[in-house]
């Protein structure tokens, strides 16, 4: 794999937690680490120089709504993901199976592949594991994932099971297709809530030896702490030299217990979603800034915070643009959202190198920001 590797620095005394260094074509990302996500090869209400200015390493996109609009011949066209939105970082592309499987109005799954619904206008369409590598590699995002079925929750076991392995077999599928030299293909491991179905794909991933290793079929309306089952189920079971993404998992609180667990990247639409609905994430706990306690509160949104947002204006003006629709309001808590979300990777990193991480998660507890 060309100017792609995973270094791992430093494992945690305390937990599982791991100290990593990512190595790919358009940049070096330091781990654990949050992705803000760019669905659209946009990330909402952020400019790619507003990601800079977060010091955002990698972002990602989504291969489903980019087959839909504008098409990946065109991005192709363009020169590529990177070329066509004006961002020169590390980007990773999803299958699109989660939205198959998910926003489809209608699917039928069969062993070569899923047909679907557009949600647009619904017209049909087929994804099989190979046309989702054609999609990727169109795309040219630094990291690819392979296309799975996300069983949803709950679900039987046997249905679970099956999804799972037919996951197995898209995976080698993928794994034959994926030509493209300068973009590394990353296997999922399903097995819904099943322990030990968790534990049989992890194990039949890792033998297939990709470059990376990604966990999804989590945070799909599961208690979180059945998630946490989950990864400490596999976690002696992921490739300790290879990098460990979560899949859609990036609250405050998840981000800390992911890492403890020996999660090396999350993504998560959070942090922009509420920010378009006026709330903000701080280290204290959420604030919901349209309400009207905060229409006379000149304090920025978070004391201490050194995001643009917080840094030159007020809850009281961020209140107003929310009540007066104006989309600056949203572009403001995003930027602190993303920022705070950056940031607390930053702290747990450091709390790796010191061995401590236990210790600062009983510190955002303490504080009120865990359960943001």
């Amino acid at each position: 794999m060309k100017n792609f590797s995973f270094e791992l620095i430093k494992s945690c005394a305390q937990s599982g937690a791991r100290l990593g260094l990512l190595h790919t074509p358009h940049g070096d990302i330091e781990t654990p680490c949050y992705m803000p996500v760019g669905t659209q090869a946009t990330v909402k209400a952020m400019t790619p120089r507003d990601l800079k200015d977060i010091d955002a390493k990698i972002i990602l996109s989504n291969t489903y709504h980019l087959y839909m609009r504008p098409g990946h011949e065109l991005v192709r066209e363009a020169g590529g993901l990177h070329s066509f939105m004006g961002w020169d970082r590390p980007i990773l592309t999803d299958s699109g199976g989660f939205q198959v499987f998910s926003l489809a109005q209608m699917n039928k799954i069969r062993e070569d592949g899923v047909e679907f619904r557009s949600h647009i206008d619904g017209s049909k369409h087929f994804f099989t594991p190979e046309k989702v590598m054609e999609i990727e590699q169109a795309l040219g995002a630094d990291i690819a994932m392979c296309f799975d079925e996300c069983a949803p929750y709950p679900s039987e076991y046997t249905y679970t099971k099956q999804a799972m392995q037919r996951t197995h077999r898209w995976a080698q599928r993928c794994k034959s297709e994926h030509t493209r030299e300068d973009q590394a293909l990353f296997g999922i491991v399903q097995g819904g809530m099943y322990a030990d179905l968790r534990i049989e794909s992890a194990k039949t991933i890792a033998d297939m030896d990709f470059i990376g290793n990604a966990i999804g079929g989590l945070s799909v309306g599961e208690p979180k702490p059945i998630m946490y089952e989950m990864l400490e189920a596999i976690e002696p079971h992921m490739p300790k030299l290879k990098p460990r993404y979560l899949m859609g998992v990036g609250s405050p609180d998840c981000l800390i217990e992911g890492s403890i667990r020996g999660v090396d990247m999350f993504d998560c639409v959070l942090q922009t979603r509420i920010a378009r609905n006026g709330l903000a994430l701080t280290r204290y706990g959420k604030r919901m800034l349209r309400n009207k306690e905060y229409a006379h509160d000149f304090s920025p949104i978070e004391e201490g915070c050194e995001c643009y947002a917080c840094k030159n204006f007020t809850r009281a003006y961020i209140r107003h643009l929310i009540k007066a629709k104006e989309i600056l309001g949203a572009q403001l808590i995003t930027i602190h959202n993303l920022h705070m979300s950056l940031r607390l990777m930053e702290e747990i990193r450091q709390a790796i190198k010191e061995d401590r991480l236990l210790s600062l998660r009983q510190n955002w507890i303490d504080r009120g920001g865990y359960q943001c």
